[in-house]
């Protein structure tokens, strides 16, 4: 191996990544990369696995990390956020897309008559916490001056952001964040109440004939708010595979949907801020889910991919905001306790228990209010149970971003299965080994955490992985071969 002088290499990375090139194992290294796809940050595993023949004791294949480059497996870090790992976030949005889709075409397990059981498309706002510079647009596609008097453009840092601060509720916003779950459970549980009175049933009447399915995701709006896009859909009772009776119709749905809507609220109460309703916002949208090749606006495959898209974005449009801002040493209490008891105040965030002092944060002041108020609302004792501090980069939501019901569709669990099946095979027949069988094949393994991320070089080489795969992705869509 030729010694290389590097010192005139002004970049660390540069020089990390022409120190690795020169390595006598440096294809195995760039084959890791290669297949994490252009994973930002992977997960690095330590350890071994060993596949044994139980009847004779053979060792059919033996596996030890010891053996790669840099002394560790690398695997991909799975991260929904596109702010954190654009690679792995367009995975989870074709995989969120599948489900969706699934749920409305048939396919991965669900049959292809799902696709002729009532569904909308719902759409379920926040209400308004004060006036906020927006960009209005006439039927005909003309802007209209915001209230403030100007035309604001589609990239204007003021979108979203109060017209008038001081008297604007971010108290109610942070609180309808931290509530838009129960939220949405209260919707799912009068919906089915709204369409048992529409059919004239009760309540178990209706559960023993139809079935409401639905798989929903939330969106950040620019005000800091989330806001819910759902499918809802009606089944049989027994899901997917049956029908509901005729008379379970789209039309009832819809009613059904807007009912359950104006119903809905949660009460909260303190002596800090009162006695709060909330519930949600007047811009409700619900709309019919038309089959695929239709002209119609909203067919299955145009939900299923508005719905994927939203699956991976983070609480700030930047990516500022996709990790806890608690100090990881105290969790957020601002101080650590001895074991006789005594508060020592934390070292680390100097007893403000913010990993990053709110004011350092990058983002609009708009959004650091929000945080701001997390934090201030999270040290009453009544909403304790809210964890705001916790969850103060999301700006108080503390669900999922992406659920559905039992019987929608697939999972995203069981997607995930198939395709480490499908690789599994893929590995088998590359290393020419037998089929397995599984009452005699044992893997024994243990792995070990040992860190996430690359070297600096090694970052270079996944950004030229992603870059590549970005151009031959984008060259499919605009009809290349």
């Amino acid at each position: 191996m030729v010694t290389l002088d590097l010192r005139h290499v002004a970049s660390p990375a540069v020089r990390d990544l022409l120190h690795l090139v020169n390595q006598p194992d440096f294809d195995r290294a760039q084959q890791q990369i290669e297949h994490l796809g252009g994973c930002t940050e992977p997960v690095r595993l330590t350890d071994q696995t060993t596949t044994v023949d139980t009847t004779t004791g053979e060792v059919l294949r033996s596996y030890t990390s010891s053996a790669e480059p840099t002394g560790s497996l690398l695997t991909a870090c799975g991260n929904r956020r596109t702010s954190r790992c654009p690679a792995c976030s367009r995975l989870y949005a074709a995989d969120t897309y599948q489900l969706i889709r699934a749920g409305l075409s048939g396919g991965k397990t669900v049959p292809d008559t799902v696709r002729t059981h009532p569904r909308v498309f719902v759409t379920l706002t926040p209400p308004s916490f004060g006036s906020v510079h927006n960009r209005l647009t006439t039927p005909g596609g003309d802007v209209r001056p915001c209230r403030c008097r100007k035309l604001h453009e589609l990239n204007d840092a003021l979108i979203g952001t109060p017209l008038n601060p001081a008297t604007y509720d971010y108290e109610g916003a942070v609180l309808f964040n931290a509530h838009a779950s129960a939220l949405w459970a209260r919707f799912t549980t009068y919906l089915r109440r709204e369409i048992a009175a529409g059919l004239g049933m009760t309540q178990k009447a209706a559960r023993a004939v139809l079935r409401v399915s639905f798989a929903k995701v939330a969106e950040y709006q620019q005000r800091g708010l989330v806001h819910f896009h759902a499918v809802i859909r009606l089944d049989g009772p027994d899901g997917t595979s049956q029908p509901p009776p005729p008379y379970a119709t789209v039309a009832v749905l819809t009613k059904a949907a807007r009912a359950a809507t104006a119903r809905v609220r949660v009460t909260v109460a303190s002596d800090a801020v009162g006695e709060r309703e909330l519930g949600w916002g007047e811009q409700f949208d619900v709309r019919e889910i038309a089959a695929f090749g239709t002209d119609a606006e909203f067919t299955d495959q145009a939900v299923a991919a508005y719905v994927a898209k939203y699956a991976t974005k983070s609480a700030d449009a930047s990516g500022i905001l996709d990790h806890t801002l608690l100090c990881r040493p105290c969790q957020g209490r601002g101080a650590t306790v001895l074991p006789h008891g005594t508060p020592l105040p934390c070292t680390a965030c100097g007893g403000t228990g913010q990993a990053r002092p709110l004011p350092r944060l990058p983002v609009t002041r708009h959004v650091r209010q929000m945080i701001r108020t997390c934090w201030e609302l999270g040290k009453l004792p009544e909403f304790a149970d809210l964890k705001l501090w916790k969850w103060a980069h999301m700006l108080g939501f503390r669900g999922h971003f992406s659920t559905k019901s039992r019987s929608y569709s697939t999972t995203l669990g069981a997607l995930r299965d198939a395709r480490r099946a499908w690789r599994t095979e893929q590995a088998r027949t590359h290393t020419g080994l037998p089929e397995p069988d599984p009452t005699t094949t044992l893997v024994v393994g243990r792995w070990d955490y040992l860190g996430s991320g690359y070297s600096p070089g090694a970052a270079l080489l996944a950004a030229g992985v992603w870059h590549r795969k970005e151009l031959e992705r984008q060259f499919i869509a605009e009809g290349g071969c």
